[in-house]
């Protein structure tokens, strides 16, 4: 069992900066941000891979960095010159199995998710 805890969200204008923490409650190597915006559709934004290298959405990159704080358990998403298109609910998510790329059944947890809301 994992709990995810996340914090850092909130409201900022256009070009500003925000950090989100997500607290995992043991260490897990599989984790990332999604982001649910316009269409109530959960979007992977940025994440550690299979193999321990990052990726990133197109729309985020060289705006956001992912990394981590392995001996805290805890993974960061900073997000730099935001814009308004950023707005929506950012979710930490970790996997604890994987069975040909995809989360097994039950394994995968989510955060509660935080707000983001970025004005113009």
């Amino acid at each position: 069992q994992v709990q995810l805890v996340e914090s850092g969200g909130g409201s900022v204008q256009a070009g500003g900066s925000l950090r989100l923490s997500c607290v995992a409650s043991r260490s897990i190597n599989d984790m990332g941000w999604y982001r649910k915006g316009l269409g109530n559709e959960r979007e992977l934004i940025a994440d550690f891979t299979s193999d321990r290298s990052t990726h990133y959405a197109d729309s985020v990159k060289g705006r956001f960095t992912i990394s981590r704080d392995i001996t805290m358990n805890t993974m960061y998403l900073q997000m730099n010159s935001l814009k308004p298109e950023d707005t929506g609910v950012y979710y930490c998510y970790a996997c604890l199995l994987r069975v040909r790329g995809a989360c097994y059944r039950g394994q995968a947890y989510w955060g509660q998710g935080t707000q983001v809301t970025v004005s113009s």
